[in-house]
């Protein structure tokens, strides 16, 4: 599919391999924002923290490349109402990957494709449910010191040998991945035709 007008505002290998597996031609833009994290803004919900981030990221990209469609997206991972962001080191990542052992959580992803001058845009919050299995503190080091976890909402990456990590997977699949598939193929199609 060619969508030579597409910027993805995220430095994800994750999200541009999903995007190019699809087929889909892009260019890849890092947004120069910070993102707003749980501890800055404990009263908003997670989901509107991920839209908000995500919002953010886009419109950043597309004030410097007001001709161009951006599609940004944000992954934030709950658990019994906790956020887990990004670990800022290996012990933080073993903390929450002792947390989300035996337990479920939910990863919550928000995309946003924002049309050239951020006139008119596409958004959602996609969630999938996860359910780790009861992890030996063993697991979780080799875990940590075998993949890099440090870039990875939750300290995981279901692509990552996340799998043996994880018991079931409830909903997209792609989603706990870092974007949600099955709804931004058919926004980049529309895009392709001129349907946006």
């Amino acid at each position: 599919m060619e969508l030579m007008r597409l910027i993805l505002a995220s430095t994800s290998p994750r999200r541009a391999d999903l995007l190019r597996g699809s087929g889909i031609t892009f260019q890849v833009i890092r947004p120069e924002v910070e993102e707003w994290t749980a501890e800055d803004f404990p009263e908003v919900a997670p989901g509107e923290l991920a839209r908000a981030n995500a919002r953010r990221k886009a419109k950043a990209v597309v004030q410097v490349n007001p001709h161009r469609a951006v599609l940004a997206a944000d992954t934030l991972v709950v658990c019994e109402g906790r956020i887990l962001g990004k670990p800022s080191d290996e012990e933080m990542a073993k903390e929450m990957l002792g947390w989300l052992s035996g337990r479920i959580h939910e990863v919550v992803t928000a995309a946003v494709l924002m049309m050239p001058g951020g006139k008119k845009s596409r958004e959602a919050v996609v969630r999938t449910r996860v359910k780790f299995r009861s992890l030996e503190p063993r697991e979780v080091s080799d875990y940590v010191r075998e993949v890099d976890v440090l870039d990875k909402a939750g300290a995981y990456a279901l692509q990552d040998g996340g799998d043996r990590l994880v018991e079931r997977v409830e909903g997209s699949r792609s989603n706990v991945i870092g974007l949600p598939m099955e709804t931004v193929l058919p926004w980049c199609e529309d895009l392709a035709a001129g349907e946006i």
